[in-house]
């Protein structure tokens, strides 16, 4: 399990990544919330730890700003304001859950392990989002947000980029697609496909240094950060 702490206290931040490391989880630390933000697109982490008063971009501002593309991640605020007021925005926020510092590591331990319980495999939530990357796509919502800015598609192209995605990494021909996206709705001798994966790519890589939809010569196309 990947954990990413966002804690400017240079001592606690360390102590912290210990602790949650002898437990068996990998834990990364950032110092800011501009630099934690960056850190998230380009990365995949199954829980967050956020401390409130953290130069740059608050702590509360960074949870907001990942409900704003990632509804399912755990959060929990790690802070020393204990008032209710702060606790109520928190939670507007959409935080799992908050701490109120100090506080016994073992008992983070306890809601860390509790929170991950909730969010297995099996959840029909998790089922209808698929992450790639930075690419992270809501079946369900028919959302599609990459590097945490939501990316606009046509119904065809997100029929188009969701059978890439669930293609694992897997090359799909022309026909497979056809197939799958069109159910044979036209001929497979046009460039439909081709003019399809175009209009993804401008719209899904053009703006990004990693490029994720790929050719292969003679074979087909799939989608993969490498």
């Amino acid at each position: 399990m990947n954990i990413l702490l966002l804690e400017d206290d240079l001592i606690l931040s360390a102590e912290l990544c210990r602790f949650l490391e002898s437990n068996n989880f990998n834990c990364d630390k950032i110092y800011d919330g501009e630099t934690f933000l960056r850190q998230i697109k380009n990365n995949t982490y199954d829980l967050y730890l956020l401390d409130i008063n953290v130069p740059k971009i608050n702590g509360l501002d960074v949870c907001q700003t990942i409900r704003s593309f990632d509804k399912n991640t755990p959060i929990i605020i790690i802070s020393a304001y204990g008032d209710i007021s702060d606790k109520k925005d928190a939670f507007t926020r959409l935080a799992d859950d908050y701490l109120v510092k100090p506080f016994q590591f073992e008992e983070l331990f306890l809601r860390i392990n509790s929170l991950l319980r909730r969010k297995t495999p099996s959840d029909a939530a998790d089922q209808d989002i698929i992450r790639i990357d930075d690419l992270i796509i809501n079946k369900t919502e028919q959302k599609i947000y990459r590097g945490g800015h939501e990316i606009s598609l046509t119904l065809k192209e997100f029929q188009l980029l969701v059978y890439l995605a669930e293609a694992q990494g897997r090359t799909v021909s022309k026909q497979q697609i056809t197939e799958h996206v069109w159910e044979h709705n036209f001929n497979t001798n046009t460039n439909t496909v081709e003019v399809y994966i175009n209009f993804l790519r401008k719209k899904i890589d053009k703006d990004f240094k990693i490029k994720l939809i790929h050719t292969r010569s003679g074979f087909g196309y799939y989608l993969s950060p490498l």
